[in-house]
């Protein structure tokens, strides 16, 4: 009981604090998909084709002098697969955090299209069939929102607007609670709406059909989640001085390890390797030795004994300790935390 009440306690510390999540596509090389996105399709046709390019880009804050240049080449992600099926929409899936309430604020250009010339925000975005949609149209000269319920879209609300192809607009949309906001430019697009749907999830970028459209740098302010399992690791290293770094996996939408919790929370989000997925996937467990430490990854399994996550321990070790002594102290730490985490839903909420 102790135990839990310190992980409540941390949790609401943690969650109390506000953050800004800075993505600029400039980091990134030209030709690649950025890190930590994912490429997702819902309807038919082919996936998209995600990928930076460099591109003009007006700055967002007025030049200091007639002499600073109108505008700069910068990375962009951009959406470049042509295919017209009608009913297909490419989506750009950030991964390294799941979101609340949040702003974010992106810009967007819509470069071409025949079919359709579309694009958007998709937000609280649970898989291609459960989201919310924001999304601008130079062909229909609107922009419009809805959600999609078990892969069923609701009709599409939002105002008349003059969209045009090759113009850089700003969008923003931001959730507090069930209320919903989005502004175009920094101008309110509509009276701010009020859904019960969708209460947390991913943010990315969606077009729709031929679309061809560019994406620059994008700002998220958001509280954070802070799932349990991360308040329960806080509370484990505060009481077990030999444990140097503790981190939980579980597998991306791609099948791919990602940590959720550990002891350094700027290494949420980031990819694990094929040990982690080995003790997701087959409960396998792996070792590993450095100067004075060791390292355990083992699988943290659910109340019925299935794998559900992976847990690497990185402890300090004694003279003569052999790989069953640190297994043993390894298992008792993952002991700690399925004791208080029992299921995959308890894992991430």
């Amino acid at each position: 009981m102790r135990k839990f009440l310190t992980a409540m306690c941390l949790a609401l510390v943690l969650a109390a604090k506000g953050a800004e999540l800075k993505i600029d596509f400039s980091d990134f090389g030209t030709g690649q998909i950025p890190t930590n996105f994912h490429n997702v399709l819902a309807g038919g046709g082919r996936p998209g084709e995600w990928r930076i390019v460099l591109a003009e880009v007006a700055p967002l804050l007025a030049p200091l002098s007639a002499q600073a240049p109108v505008v700069t080449r910068r990375g962009v992600v951009a959406q470049t697969s042509t295919d017209p099926t009608d009913e297909r929409f490419p989506m750009l899936i950030y991964d390294g955090e799941t979101f609340d309430d949040f702003k974010l604020t992106t810009r967007f250009k819509i470069v071409g299209g025949t079919v359709e010339q579309m694009a958007g925000i998709v937000f609280r975005y649970l898989n291609e069939s459960n989201c919310y949609v924001i999304r601008a149209s130079a062909l229909g000269r609107n922009v419009r929102f809805y959600k999609v319920v078990n892969g069923l879209r609701s009709d599409p609300i939002g105002p008349s607007l003059d969209i045009a192809t090759g113009v850089w607009y700003t969008l923003s949309v931001q959730c507090q609670g069930n209320q919903i906001m989005f502004w175009l430019d920094d101008k309110l697009v509509m009276p701010p709406l009020n859904d019960n749907t969708f209460t947390a999830g991913k943010v990315g970028f969606r077009t729709k059909s031929d679309a061809v459209c560019y994406f620059g740098d994008t700002t998220v302010t958001y509280t954070p989640r802070v799932p349990a399992v991360q308040a329960v690791i806080q509370s484990l290293l505060g009481e077990k001085s030999r444990i140097l770094d503790l981190q939980v996996y579980t597998l991306d939408g791609q099948g791919r390890p990602r940590v959720v919790a550990g002891k350094d929370e700027k290494t949420i989000g980031r990819p694990g390797t094929d040990a982690e997925k080995g003790a997701i996937a087959d409960g396998k467990i792996y070792s590993g030795r450095g100067k004075g430490t060791i390292s355990v990854t083992l699988p943290l399994r659910d109340r019925n004994g299935d794998p559900m996550a992976a847990v690497r321990v990185q402890l300090k070790s004694f003279l003569g300790e052999t790989d069953d002594n640190a297994l043993t102290r390894a298992t008792m730490v993952v002991k700690d935390i399925q004791a208080q985490i029992t299921t995959r839903e308890e894992l991430l909420k």
